[in-house]
């Protein structure tokens, strides 16, 4: 039997004549009711299709996914999670990702891409200059960073700041004083960039341990496994009395214990290593970590999008809870 008016007014908890207003895009009605009558709708199946809705109302019933990459773990759990919470909320994404290059350079954001194609955008993982930002303001829809983000916007992250002192903490405690440090990128245009957050947490921990910071002790590793791994070599030739290695994600981590089996040193007899994330094959291999559920990351940032769609009121600042965990790639020196 086909689906009338009556059905989606009655789902939707409104009257006809409200979702003949809410559905050709007609004013006195609340953002929060048009919404509810789209999905509402949509859900029934109901004439005007989707489509019909989407340019009625001037909404394109699509978020905005801007990421450097997918293929990293903490993007792709991310992005996951958001995709997820799209599809219960009826929503689509649009995915707009960039090839970065060894020192993070990378094509400038063409806002042409996004512009009235989404109702909202979500920043993945992505540091950007104060240029860049400002020109994500002028399309004119509601912004959620996640992971990182300038301190003014809505942000769905983890302290950095804290979390990279609270791996360092855990070496110095068990006794470790020459710990390596192997951050993201060696420069970045703005002071929240994760690694630079990550950075000031190994040497807060450092400072507060009465622990003089060594330059030769940090590398980059660009996040990636192979980037752990060369940036492993850097701080293993330089230095001979290493007895540990904070890497700021379970990847570079990865990378270094690659380049300590290879060298035959022992994991944790000789050399203790930690990571940051909660990368699944941490477990695998016994990585201690400070895990991060990146996951309901992009399921948070998709409900503050959305309700920012609506006009309802956000906290704009979610920080999430990290967890140590502790495995065999650690142990008093």
């Amino acid at each position: 039997m086909p689906v009338g008016i009556d059905d989606v007014a009655r789902a939707a908890g409104v009257s006809t004549a409200t979702v003949s207003r809410a559905l050709r895009g007609l004013p006195d009605v609340r953002e929060s009711t048009r919404l509810r009558v789209e999905q509402a709708a949509v859900q029934l199946g109901y004439a005007p299709t989707p489509s019909a809705v989407s340019l009625a109302s001037g909404r394109t019933r699509t978020i905005g996914l801007l990421t450097p990459w997918v293929s990293r773990w903490f993007h792709s759990n991310v992005i996951e999670g958001a995709c997820q919470a799209l599809r219960v909320a009826g929503f689509d994404a649009l995915l707009y990702s960039f090839q970065l290059d060894d020192d993070a350079a990378r094509e400038p954001i063409n806002l042409d891409v996004l512009r009235r194609r989404v109702d909202g955008l979500l920043v993945v993982g992505m540091t950007m200059t104060p240029t860049e930002v400002h020109l994500l303001e002028t399309l004119g829809v509601p912004l959620v960073y996640v992971g990182s983000g300038p301190p003014d916007q809505v942000r769905v992250h983890v302290d950095d700041t804290v979390t990279a002192r609270r791996a360092t903490e855990h070496l110095l405690a068990l006794g470790h004083t020459r710990i390596g440090h192997i951050g993201g990128y060696r420069t970045q245009p703005t002071a929240w960039a994760t690694e630079i957050c990550r950075a000031q947490g190994y040497r807060d921990a450092l400072r507060a341990a009465g622990v003089p910071e060594d330059p030769a002790l940090v590398s980059y590793g660009r996040f990636e496994r192979a980037g752990g791994r060369s940036g492993a070599v850097e701080i293993f030739d330089r230095v001979d009395d290493v007895t540990a290695v904070v890497a700021d994600s379970d990847e570079m981590a990865f990378g270094v214990l690659d380049v300590l089996r290879e060298r035959g040193v022992r994991v944790p007899e000789d050399v203790s290593v930690i990571g940051i994330d909660g990368h699944e094959l941490g477990d695998l291999i016994g990585l201690t970590t400070l895990a991060q559920d990146a996951h309901e990351l992009g399921a948070t940032a998709v409900g503050l999008v959305l309700e920012m769609i609506t006009g309802t009121p956000v906290v704009r600042d979610v920080v999430c809870a990290t967890e140590l965990l502790e495995r065999g790639s650690t142990r008093p020196i």
